[in-house]
């Protein structure tokens, strides 16, 4: 029988076995992958992988405001902390709707 330590040193030998099997067998799959996008004109878009610029604009575009301040013309979108404005009128007692656009 072998030992402990004779034991990890098969593991650590067979895990470097196993990654070099892992990426000798990538970089295969990855050269098919590469052929067969190139045969049929396929993009990393098309795989749903690379996002385009106009869809990232998108997400980045401005919320349009649900309350605003009428002495000082400043508005809030409802998301994220509540602005110092409407939570020192939301403590004097004022309601939040009788700020909403």
């Amino acid at each position: 029988m072998a030992t402990y330590s004779e034991l990890l040193k098969q593991i650590e030998a067979l895990t470097r076995q196993a990654e070099d099997v892992r990426r000798a067998e990538l970089d295969k799959v990855i050269a098919e992958i590469k052929e067969k996008m190139e045969q049929f004109g396929l993009t990393l878009e098309d795989l749903g992988g690379a996002k385009s610029s106009s869809r990232a604009k998108k997400s980045a575009s401005k919320v349009a405001a649900k309350y605003r301040n009428p002495a000082t013309g400043e508005s809030w979108s409802g998301r994220g902390r509540t602005p110092k404005w409407l939570a020192d009128a939301e403590a004097a007692g004022k309601s939040r709707e009788s700020f909403a656009v």
